[in-house]
């Protein structure tokens, strides 16, 4: 929690107890279920959480937005964002039903109204569209995008147009150069954070 506080030093104090129950959480359901290895466990708050709020620093999302959480595997980063976004809409989906399960006991353990979560992939999608899809090293960006573009709201409320938001890692250029060149793309490199495991980490915003 030392990590959260040092970027996050005024979130209120609700929010700090919500985040600094997540690591117990998730150390109970990893012993049940395997939803983050050992190695991680240890680095918890470094490479789940602090990580999942590093959209923070380029988007703030308005109460009243809905936000899907793409492939959120053990709810990341759609707890963490939920947790800071109390008036904001997610819906976080996995095709993995066990991940789900474990998504719903968190949030429900959290007394987070915000979000729903469902087993379901995204090509099964057929409910309301989002304004803006966030993912964590689900996919490569061409097949996010058809994914993501036609259930991302045309009419956008936010100063920054409604896409698509992922974390990513690694050379990430020629991942760009497939998109389709009617696509808008931006590389934010996550240098705002000191920690050595950010250094190949970048957010991708993506607008269709």
């Amino acid at each position: 929690m030392d990590l959260i506080k040092k970027y996050f030093p005024d979130l209120p104090l609700r929010q700090m107890e919500q985040l600094g129950q997540l690591k117990e959480l998730y150390a109970e359901w990893n012993s049940k279920i395997n939803v983050i290895s050992r190695k991680d466990m240890d680095n918890f708050y470094e490479r789940h959480v602090l990580h999942s709020l590093a959209i923070t620093e380029f988007v703030t999302f308005l109460p009243g937005a809905q936000v899907l959480d793409l492939g959120t595997g053990g709810g990341f980063p759609g707890i963490p964002l939920a947790i800071l976004f109390p008036e904001t809409e997610f819906t976080l989906i996995d095709g993995t039903l066990k991940k789900i399960k474990v998504v719903k006991e968190i949030a429900e353990a959290l007394q987070l109204q915000n979000i729903t979560a469902q087993q379901k992939r995204v090509e099964e999608w057929k409910g309301h569209k989002f304004d803006f899809v966030v993912t964590r090293a689900v996919a490569p960006l061409l097949k996010l995008y058809y994914w993501s573009v036609p259930i991302i709201k045309k009419q956008h409320f936010h100063a920054t147009p409604n896409g698509i938001i992922a974390l990513k890692g690694g050379d990430l250029i020629d991942e760009i150069k497939e998109l389709p060149k009617k696509s808008y793309a931006e590389l934010i490199p996550i240098d705002f954070y000191e920690e050595a495991f950010f250094e190949t980490k970048a957010i991708v915003y993506v607008q269709g």
